[in-house]
């Protein structure tokens, strides 16, 4: 008698918990101007408002390091990139515009 084929079901994968993504944000600075300072409070607000708990922020003060400018070509000062998630992305100014900010950092589609 030949051997028969016994079917075995797969069984349903549990999804993995996902790891919520950590969005690496850095902004460039010069020194502790009113526009620079207005950029990190604006950033800090929006990050707790829109990305609780899921951000990284990285100041980096081009009067201390200038020669950091150059990896992410800085050509003005405050500038925000955003690292992670790709892609990168690049805002300029004091980041008091939030809707603009927001759609520059893909958190809100265009309407």
């Amino acid at each position: 008698m030949p051997a028969t084929k016994t079917k075995t079901r797969a069984r349903p994968r549990k999804p993995k918990p996902r790891k919520p993504v950590v969005w690496k944000l850095r902004l460039y600075v010069a020194g502790q101007t009113p526009k620079s300072i207005r950029a990190f409070a604006n950033l800090k607000v929006l990050c707790e408002e829109h990305l609780k708990g899921r951000y990284q922020i990285e100041v980096i003060d081009l009067l201390e390091n200038p020669q950091l400018a150059r990896g992410d070509q800085i050509v003005a000062v405050p500038t925000l990139i955003r690292k992670l998630p790709l892609p990168v992305r690049k805002i300029i100014g004091d980041l008091s515009n939030t809707e603009r900010v927001l759609v520059g950092l893909d958190l809100r589609k265009v309407d």
